[in-house]
């Protein structure tokens, strides 16, 4: 077998992340097992983005069926391609629109999660704009022999920045964002700290008061919970116009917006929803691809999920000819995560196994048929009927991993057929679960 070549903070990243049963932000390539056709559906989409169009997907599955993990798949192929990416998860506080500037909440974590190749970990947004700054600058000096000490050589530089501002002025609060770029230049060829930090105020939403704006900036309007969708596509035609293949955001955990027991506040956030959709899918937004996490009943229950209005159903209901074909349709609004089979599982079990070795630095002792035995177990404790999900299994076997190589005495069939190795349903909130999967403990 060849010899595994991972970092140790990649190899750290996975171990912990999967121990505490979420999905690592770095090294998710080295476990992707199975997926090719859904992710390859995804990059798809991507090269359509970058060609100046729009995309919107749905990616629906049960919990731990790795929603998470593709997501997190896309957004690193996504900034390695050279795009800008935004990532959140919906929760009670951030939404897509609410009474109480949840909406705005999702825009200032998305804007907080701005990332690109070089900045992975969010907070991209200086750098994208002085990024850029320097790239104009070395232009100028280039194209005109002029050095940036030169007489003429910021107005050359503003001349070419508003040559980029003048392509988003027509779209809606193009204007004003446009005037907020060129104050964050002249607060860059001046070096004046006060204006450069009232300008990404203001792109990151965190304004309260059109007065406060219009005093620090001259701009009459700000980003509030009505608008912000607006500055998204904005955003994303920006960062193609200055050299970005596109704007790519993310958003899991959709249940969120189901779980809403309101009925006015749940049809306020699948109208908004909508919009974004219609938006994406007839091409009025352009270089944006927008992807959703959600679970089966987020999309599918006809009394709180999209199903429920006539609108969703039409745009998202699979094809007839699908379901009587009995086949998954890779290309549609909705991509459905099926379970893994049984070998997609035992494989991603062995490269768990191979990476903790490795992290560790102990001799691998688990073979195939003991994985074999693991798997075979958690069906017999399930029922042959459960379908198992990545999620329902993988952080029971790193405990197991764990506990073997902090335990060396230890043996593992004695391990998983311990009669307390069983599956535990009166978790904290199982009742709000999409399909109450059984967790694991030990």
């Amino acid at each position: 077998m060849a010899k595994l070549k991972i970092s140790k903070k990649v190899s750290t990243a996975i171990i912990n992340s999967l121990g505490a049963g979420v999905v690592p932000r770095v090294g998710v390539e080295q476990i992707a097992v199975g997926r090719e056709k859904e992710l390859n559906s995804l990059l798809q989409n991507l090269n359509d983005i970058a060609e100046g169009v729009a995309a919107f997907r749905f990616i629906i599955g049960n919990y731990g069926s790795g929603k998470s993990f593709l997501l997190q798949m896309v957004r690193n192929r996504a900034m390695e391609q050279g795009f800008v990416v935004a990532d959140a998860d919906l929760s009670s506080e951030r939404r897509l629109a609410g009474t109480n500037n949840e909406g705005l909440a999702t825009y200032r974590e998305l804007m907080s999660r701005l990332a690109t190749k070089t900045r992975p970990d969010g907070g991209a947004l200086i750098s994208i704009l002085e990024g850029w700054i320097n790239k104009i600058q070395q232009e100028v000096a280039k194209d005109t022999g002029m050095r940036p000490n030169d007489e003429g050589f910021d107005d050359q530089v503003e001349a070419k920045i508003r040559e980029v501002v003048a392509y988003i002025e027509d779209l809606v609060h193009g204007f004003d964002f446009g005037n907020v770029i060129i104050a964050y230049w002249r607060s860059y060829r001046l070096d004046d700290e006060e204006l450069k930090n009232a300008s990404l105020r203001w792109l990151r939403g965190e304004y309260n008061t059109k007065t406060e704006a219009k005093m620090a900036l001259g701009v009459r309007v700000i980003i509030d919970d009505d608008t912000w969708y607006d500055y998204i596509k904005l955003l994303a035609k920006f960062v193609a116009e200055i050299g970005y293949k596109g704007l790519l955001v993310l958003m899991d955990e959709a249940v969120n917006l189901y779980q809403i027991s309101t009925t006015v506040t749940r049809e306020k956030n699948y109208n908004r929803l909508l919009a974004m959709f219609n938006d994406t899918m007839q091409c009025k937004a352009e270089n944006l691809g927008i992807f959703i996490g959600g679970t089966t009943k987020f999309l599918e229950d006809p009394h709180r999920g999209l199903f429920a209005d006539q609108a969703w159903r039409r745009r998202t209901k699979e094809s007839r000819f699908a379901t009587q074909a009995n086949v998954q349709e890779y290309m549609g609004p909705v991509m459905r995560l099926n379970p893994l089979s049984t070998t997609e599982i035992l494989t991603l079990l062995q490269t768990l196994t191979e990476i903790h070795t490795h992290h560790f630095g102990y001799s691998q002792k688990l073979t195939t048929s003991d994985l074999q035995e693991f798997i075979q177990e958690i069906v017999n404790r399930l029922g042959a009927e459960a379908l198992l999900t990545p999620g329902e299994i993988v952080r029971d076997f790193i405990t197991i991993l764990n506990i073997l190589q902090q335990n060396p005495e230890m043996k593992f069939a004695q391990l998983i057929h311990d009669p307390n190795f069983k599956p535990s349903f009166g978790i904290q909130g199982t009742a709000n679960r999409d399909d109450e999967a059984a967790e694991f403990s030990l």
